[in-house]
């Protein structure tokens, strides 16, 4: 089963978020070698799909800091781990990102 781009992309950039250390936006463009509007646009449709997003205010000006997953909503952490490679495959992303699924 093939899922729609939009939704895939913004998936992976959950999972991105959840297994990076300290993902902010610059971050994330370089993992995925997206657009910074791609992400941005991504960023803030997570919570129309149920995922819960908070913003760590980490510095002195209003951006500096990083994202974290808050709550996955109907989401499965699991199951979407086991996604992943399916995920990038279908994004066409070649690296995948390390998952520690202790």
């Amino acid at each position: 089963m093939e899922l729609s781009p939009i939704f895939a992309r913004r998936l992976y950039i959950a999972l991105l978020i959840e297994h990076l250390e300290r993902p902010n936006v610059p971050l994330l463009i370089e993992c995925t070698g997206w657009p910074r509007r791609t992400i941005q646009d991504s960023l803030k449709a997570l919570p129309l799909i149920g995922i819960c997003l908070s913003f760590i205010q980490d510095g002195r000006r209003h951006n500096d800091g990083y994202y974290q997953v808050e709550n996955w909503g109907p989401f499965d952490l699991r199951v979407l781990n086991q996604w992943l490679q399916k995920l990038e495959k279908q994004l066409g992303l070649s690296a995948s990102i390390i998952i520690d699924t202790k």
